[in-house]
């Protein structure tokens, strides 16, 4: 039988350690499970408040494709440090908010985070105030459910939003990587996250697969006009927000603009990624495939230096090259891991698309140019909602006694 198109390399999706699934079995102690619109949540017990809610944590899951997976959540949120255990042994009850659809829009997942918070304070024994936020996409999700509440004059009772890692400025996914996801001439899980409507809403520039341009996605202008329209953010709560990318201004040294990150061959032949370079004809990626026959040449122009930034990286390009070994093809892999959410968007500082305001030294920036009340960058690069025990514990020890 004849070949007629390359391999379908685009079954895999790009997702940070909360969404990576173990080898092993799972095991999730036992909880309560809701049954919400367009969603669900698993609610654990704190200590000593086996005789129903008392002190509510919300938190929401993030940004991938389908159905979320609150075991595999749940893992994530127990690796590298207990975050869940060290919650419920200090009391809090908590409660992990998934989505029948991550990939769906942030306005209709926000509306399953209302839910969970109405309900949550019609099943609370007392009156103690929630907790209410998420990873990633989740605090993203949670930020405008808060503020969409307030200004539809709806209670949430909330005294704290936090945000882990989310993406308050935007997101970066190289647009060389993203026109390949639509290069594939086949339809792929992949392609389909790249065009789902939460990756337009989040990412800062996004690949339009049917025009072949590179911009502000309109979804994403649609979102953050709503967010304006609800006050831009809840003004009741105490706002915090943590990164996963240092906050010196010092990003992956390693990683230098305008280098080969990644070359295919044997299927794709030559198709090759280049590191987010400065400038108004960069070349972000070289596409080729043999069958059906094509290539295409990804230039970006005006772009700061985003793959090498400070902030919470991605195996971007390490997940796609063993995704091409996988099927048969040959990877060059000169860096995996690429920035995701630049610190500055993770603690709403800075905009991303100027070089400087990129790599600003956020520590030393005074703390009131955020548009949180409080935030705290790692001291160390780590992958994106990678959950440590000092982000974790910085954010437990705002919580509300």
């Amino acid at each position: 039988m004849t070949e007629t198109t390359e391999p379908d390399v685009g079954s895999f999706t790009l997702g940070g350690p909360l969404t990576a699934e173990p080898a092993g079995t799972i095991e999730v102690p036992q909880h309560e499970e809701w049954t919400l619109p367009n969603g669900f949540a698993w609610v654990f017990p704190g200590k000593g408040n086996d005789g129903g809610l008392v002190r509510p944590v919300i938190m929401a899951d993030g940004f991938n494709l389908g159905r979320s997976r609150l075991d595999v959540l749940h893992h994530g949120l127990e690796s590298g440090f207990p975050f869940i255990s060290e919650l419920r042994r200090r009391g809090r009850d908590v409660i992990l908010l998934g989505f029948d659809e991550r990939s769906a829009s942030i306005l209709d997942n926000a509306r399953t985070a209302e839910a969970a918070i109405m309900r949550a304070i019609a099943v609370r024994l007392g009156d103690a105030p929630l907790a209410v936020g998420g990873f990633s996409m989740g605090g993203i999700v949670t930020r405008y459910a808060l503020a969409r509440m307030e200004a539809e004059r709806i209670d949430h009772q909330t005294q704290l939003y936090f945000s882990y890692d989310s993406p308050h400025r935007g997101a970066s996914i190289p647009v060389g990587v993203q026109a390949f996801s639509h290069f594939i001439p086949l339809p792929n899980n992949f392609a389909r996250q790249m065009k789902s409507p939460a990756a337009r809403q989040m990412l800062w520039q996004h690949y339009d697969a049917d025009t072949g341009k590179t911009g502000v996605s309109p979804l994403r202008e649609e979102f953050l006009e709503a967010l304006r329209q609800v006050g831009w953010w809840p003004q009741r709560p105490m706002k915090i927000g943590v990164a996963n990318g240092r906050g010196d201004g010092i990003g992956l040294p390693e990683v230098k603009a305008g280098e080969v990150a990644l070359r295919i061959d044997k299927i794709y032949p030559g198709t090759t990624f280049y590191t987010q370079a400065q400038g108004d004809d960069a070349t972000a990626a070289y596409l080729n495939r043999r069958l059906p026959k094509a290539e295409k040449t990804i230039s970006t122009g005006g772009f700061p230096e985003l793959d090498g930034a400070p902030g919470g990286t991605l195996h971007t390009y390490k997940i796609l090259a063993d995704t091409v070994k996988k099927f048969g093809g040959e990877a060059d892999l000169r860096h995996g891991d690429v920035c995701f959410v630049p610190s500055v968007s993770a603690v709403a500082i800075r905009d991303i698309d100027k070089q400087d305001d990129l790599y600003a030294g956020v520590d030393e920036l005074a703390p009131d140019e955020s548009e949180l009340d409080e935030f705290l960058c790692s001291s160390t690069t780590t992958a994106h909602t990678a959950i440590t025990e000092e982000l974790c514990t910085w954010i437990m020890d705002r919580l509300a006694d």
